[in-house]
């Protein structure tokens, strides 16, 4: 079972909210404009480049510090949340090489420290993931990127502006890739690699003190610009004046990001006005947190919050007569009523409205009759259930309200003879395995991971789970799946560089992998997150990410 938790998270709240209101610290007439955010990651994401935390370190630290080539368009609420430029202005595969790319870059940028942006810095920012040669090469930060753009392979310079980027085969989901390639300024980190002693000789070593310095002191080319730093405890970020993007250079003054993984303490911060905006909050909150003037911000986002199933030799998992077995067996409608509405139940990766939905013809719904007698046909019952070990957070990026979901999973399963038992491990820590795989000793023996992902691009949303290019450590095939059709119909998709054929190819390998039952699909979520009145020009679009330079506070 999982270990305790509140069932009364409001009752927390409230008592928690007196301690907040003590303590909250009046405002001064003419002070500056500063929205504070409380996160559900348990520190504070990495601020160096390539953030840790999962996604919830892109949104925080990733897009408001940093820019990538490729961006994403946050600016609006309806629809699909499409690609836009970044630090790049335009890129085009070579029609004879399709293995290169060619990007042109965006003039007149400048890094927080007032170095030029140029294709040098590109270059540069490519090598520190991938040339374990290159002095700025950095461990830490290869797990965060690697991992999400594969193909991968290096970059050069054509001319200041212009830059080559090739991948280790045809890839048409590079672009969506490298949005998660952030870059930083090579000069602010040369001089952090200069202070370091002389007497450090290992060139890891010196790296790896270069970056921590200067991740205290960052410097990216995003509208805002790190002022404070204070592990586990919070970070602050001031406008960026000169941002290159005059609609993005901020209205805030600052932002103030608090880790706050337990979701009653994030609840009672907010009703107490010690923040102006939590991300995930406690469901049994919602009217109360309306009525102390504030909005519950949702839309249905491109996200999948599924258990991620090992197929390894002695897995039970390995038998499809099971995971189907328990895709049947969980009442996804009565979870969203106890989440107060705050989900989609999933019969999938995406949605049925995706053009990568296809055909399948497993139908994902709930049918515990049907389930009990797959269960029985596999050889178990009532009185010989099957054991299985799944590894969860207990907050983290995304993960909406994993223990709670995870309960009631266990208990839907336990009707169709599964005895489910749960390794409860903090949210980095899981994210950390999830690359590392199931044969890994990070696992603790789990047949199973329960991590949610977004499905914004086809590599986020299947291929890096089904590819056998996938397996660990090189991304998240965690759980070993190796099939011959997953990978043709992969190939395609990377082949087609035209979006309808390659929705075609994509639409094939959704459909395999739902008949296929790779995942326990339990919910998408709305990305909630509940936002004082007094901040303006929140725009919560249909992405994993929000746009914080555009907002306001009153």
């Amino acid at each position: 079972m999982i270990p305790n938790f509140p069932k009364n998270t409001l009752a927390t709240a409230m008592s928690m909210a007196v301690f907040f209101s003590a303590c909250a610290m009046p405002l001064a007439a003419n002070a500056e404009s500063v929205l504070t955010i409380a996160m559900t990651a348990a520190d504070i994401p990495r601020t160096s480049g390539q953030p840790d935390q999962g996604f919830e370190g892109n949104r925080f630290t990733g897009i408001p510090m940093y820019d990538a080539l490729v961006e994403w368009d946050l600016s609006s609420d309806k629809g699909a949340t499409p690609l836009t430029q970044g630090l790049a202005t335009s890129w085009t595969v070579d029609e004879a090489d399709k293995t290169k790319w060619i990007f042109k870059l965006r003039p007149n940028v400048l890094f927080h420290d007032g170095s030029a942006f140029n294709a040098d810095a590109v270059v540069w920012n490519v090598a520190k993931v991938l040339d374990k040669s290159a002095p700025q090469y950095d461990p830490a930060q290869v797990g965060a990127t690697v991992s999400r753009m594969p193909t991968l392979k290096a970059a050069k310079v054509i001319d200041p502006m212009t830059v080559e980027i090739t991948t280790t085969e045809p890839d048409a989901f590079l672009p969506y890739n490298l949005t998660n390639l952030f870059i930083a300024s090579p000069v602010q980190w040369q001089k952090k690699l200069d202070a370091v002693p002389a007497s450090v000789k290992d060139p890891l070593e010196r790296s790896k003190q270069a970056w921590n310095a200067f991740a205290s002191e960052a410097s990216g080319t995003g509208p805002f610009k790190l002022s404070r730093l204070v592990p586990r405890s919070r970070l602050e970020i001031t406008k960026n004046d000169h941002y290159w993007n005059p609609a993005r250079v901020p209205k805030l003054d600052k932002v103030v990001l608090i880790p706050m993984p337990e979701a009653s303490a994030r609840t009672a911060a907010l009703m107490s006005g010690q923040v102006d905006w939590i991300e995930a909050p406690a469901p049994d909150a919602l009217e109360p947190i309306k009525a102390r003037g504030n909005t519950i911000y949702t839309n249905v986002q491109p996200h999948i919050w599924p258990w991620q199933f090992s197929m390894v030799e002695g897995s039970p998992w390995a038998d499809k007569r099971l995971r189907q077995a328990a895709n049947l067996c969980v009442d996804r409608e009565g979870m969203k009523g106890m989440l107060g509405g705050l989900m989609a139940p999933a019969q999938g990766v995406v949605a049925k409205s995706s053009p990568w939905w296809g055909n399948p013809t497993f139908d994902i719904k709930y049918d515990p009759d049907a389930s009990r007698k797959l269960m029985q046909e596999a050889g178990f019952s009532a009185s010989k259930p099957v054991k299985v070990k799944v590894q969860i957070s207990a907050s983290g990026s995304g993960q909406m309200q994993p223990l709670p979901m995870n309960e009631y999973i266990q208990q839907n399963l336990k009707e169709c003879f599964f005895d489910v038992e749960f390794d409860v491990v903090e949210w980095n820590t899981l994210f950390n395995s999830w690359r590392l795989g199931a044969k890994d000793p990070s696992a603790h023996g789990a047949q199973a991971t329960n991590v949610s992902a977004a499905t914004m691009d086809p590599f986020f949303a299947m291929v890096r789970f089904v590819s056998s290019k996938a397996l660990p450590p090189v991304s998240n095939n965690w759980g070993y799946v190796i099939d011959d059709t997953f990978d043709e119909y992969i190939r395609e998709a990377r082949n087609s560089f035209d979006p309808a054929q390659r929705d075609v190819a994509l639409a094939k390998l959704h459909t395999r992998m739902v008949d296929e039952a790779v995942f326990l699909y339990v919910a998408h979520d709305v990305g909630p997150r509940a936002i004082s009145n007094k901040v303006k020009g929140v725009v919560q679009p249909q992405s994993w990410f929000i746009d914080i330079a555009t907002m306001s506070k009153e």
